[in-house]
């Protein structure tokens, strides 16, 4: 780890005569130097009541579970948000499961502190107990969610006691050199702050000594005063060092390198060998390199050399790596780490052999609905694929859509790829009108209106109309309009009146995903989806003989029935 990280020291300590009866748990996480970077270290502890038959199971779960999905949260999202929706997700299930035990439960308190570069951010439910000890300060960073009933404390707020939980959040400045003891109720009213702070630092240098004479010493108190320790958990964390600058978005790791210069065909850049210029544009380069030491082509997307410093577009290049290198789809194509040290702006992409959405229906003008459709299926999952990451792609089009010799396809061109951010609304729309808005973007992005995930589903969908029907949706193009009256002059063309084989089902859909108004279209894009699967083959069509349909032999017989009773209305 380099100087410049944040390090931390941790000790720990229990008491539990026996294991399998324990119902606390604890535990501290240093990741690697990239994760501790993005997402920081965690300390936690749990802990359950004793008439719980699974509290070991529901303590060590929480801790396990909370760390191991905590780790996995894209690294974009802030710390907040990836602590709190993990949290919420296992207050979830634990409140469904425990419902199927006998005489337990999965509900248990938990206190989680994660420490990121300069802020330490507490989440806290239940009572658990966590003190900063920073110099002679000895501070209850927590409060304790119970309701004290005839005598007994109940927990009115912990994990899985309810379905909806209220988590206790807070940050705060670290210094070098704080402490951050972690310990169980029950331990409560055995020591006090004196004797913490004396026995700590009796020897500050083993953490591990310290909570072990902590454990010592509280477990004689509670014999003196005759009652057991067998639930006596107490965990500390110091902060050895700080960064010594608090460390930028990780993006921006690559922002400070120049941009490469012109490049031909045959010569060298970082060691990579430029093999073809695939496009110039106004804003981009685009080369096929290879690398000698390794197999297989890639593509290498630079700057134009003549953007300016300030241009918006140029200072976002440096995240686009960084943000779809997390995207994990075989239908988005894959950024690739160079195996060289990098001396310019540029990032890396697997290069796929085909060719593009719009060339590859030139050479196939038969191509059937059930291939269209297929291909409009990988096309929505690619999509979903950035938006789980909560990413925007914002310039889906048929060019930016590979199809190789297997007919698989992969959504290529990030360069008006955001993050979406509720603030970043306006940065997001800018970008996407720097690179150039095109006849499938979103009526929001020429006119000055949010845009977001629905934004995207009108690209989706309006690439999709496209390849179905070979016409735009609209004959007044989106990308021209100039004020909010305008969009009622976009009226909806069928898209069964170009090819009649597209359902009443699908054309709705898609009426729908692109309709001018965002609010107005698919909530999420797996509704919209959803009308795309392949559509049920009826009985009558397999050679059943329309007699042996259900509804023509209830008609069958009501019609026999109905003869037989005028029949005796005449005999009488």
């Amino acid at each position: 780890m380099s100087k410049s990280s944040l390090s931390l020291t941790y000790g720990q300590a229990f008491v539990a005569p026996d294991l399998h009866r324990h119902r606390s748990s604890m535990s501290v996480q240093i990741p690697p130097p990239e994760q501790m970077l993005s997402k920081g270290g965690c300390a936690l502890i749990s802990d359950s009541t004793w008439r719980n038959s699974i509290a070991k199971q529901a303590g060590d779960l929480s801790v396990r579970g909370f760390l191991a999905d905590y780790y996995s949260t894209p690294e974009h999202w802030d710390i907040k948000t990836s602590a709190t929706r993990v949290l919420r997700a296992l207050n979830s299930w634990s409140h469904s499961q425990s419902g199927y035990i006998e005489g337990g439960s999965y509900i248990c308190s938990l206190s989680a502190m994660i420490f990121h570069q300069h802020q330490a951010h507490l989440f806290h439910m239940g009572d658990t107990l966590v003190f900063r000890i920073r110099g002679a300060e000895f501070e209850q960073l927590t409060r304790d969610h119970v309701t004290d009933l005839g005598g007994y404390r109940y927990p009115s707020r912990a994990l899985g006691l309810d379905g909806h939980v209220d988590i206790d959040y807070s940050s705060f400045s670290l210094k070098q050199g704080d402490l951050f003891l972690f310990m169980t109720q029950a331990v409560r009213g055995t020591l006090v702050p004196s004797e913490y702070l004396q026995l700590i630092r009796a020897d500050v240098s083993d953490l591990d000594a310290a909570c072990e004479r902590l454990t010592e010493a509280a477990n004689q108190r509670a014999s003196e005063r005759g009652y057991n320790a067998n639930q006596f958990c107490f965990q500390l964390v110091r902060v050895d060092r700080l960064p010594e600058v608090e460390s930028d978005h990780p993006p921006r790791r690559f922002h400070h390198l120049p941009v490469p210069p012109e490049l031909e065909a045959g010569e060298r850049i970082d060691g990579l060998d430029v093999i073809e210029v695939l496009s110039r544009t106004p804003r981009a380069r685009i080369y096929r390199v290879r690398d000698p030491r390794r197999s297989g082509d890639m593509v290498m997307k630079a700057p134009s050399p003549e953007l300016s410093p300030r241009n918006v577009y140029l200072e976002h290049f440096a995240l686009q790596q960084w943000v779809v290198e997390r995207i994990n789809s075989p239908f988005v194509v894959k950024v690739v780490e160079s195996a060289r040290p990098r001396r310019h702006l540029y990032y890396l992409m697997a290069h796929v052999e085909g060719e593009t959405l719009t060339e590859w229906l030139g050479r196939h003008p038969q191509a059937s609905l059930k291939q269209r459709l297929e291909i409009a299926r990988q096309l929505v999952k690619a999509v979903q694929a950035l938006h789980r990451h909560e990413v925007l792609h914002q310039i889906i089009h048929p060019d930016n859509v590979m199809i190789d010799r297997h007919g698989n396809l992969q959504l290529i061109d990030f360069g008006a790829c955001h993050k979406r951010e509720s603030d970043g609304q306006s940065e997001a729309k800018e970008l996407a009108r720097q690179v150039g808005l095109n006849e499938h973007s979103a009526p929001e992005y020429a006119l000055d209106t949010d845009v977001g995930r629905r934004s995207d589903q009108y690209s989706l969908a309006s690439t999709i109309y496209w390849m179905l029907t070979g016409h735009l949706p609209y004959t007044t193009l989106p990308n021209h309009l100039r004020s909010h009256t305008d969009l009622e002059r976009m009226t909806y063309r069928r898209a069964q009146l170009s090819n009649p084989e597209i359902s009443q089902d699908l054309d709705d859909a898609l009426h729908r995903s692109l309709d001018p108004l965002r609010a107005l279209r698919f909530r999420r894009t797996s509704e919209f989806a959803y009308h795309l699967r392949p559509a049920p083959k009826r009985e009558v069509e397999s050679g059943r003989p329309p007699w042996r349909e259900p509804a023509n032999v209830w008609q069958a017989i009501a019609t026999v029935l109905l003869l037989l009773l005028v029949l005796s209305w005449w005999l009488k």
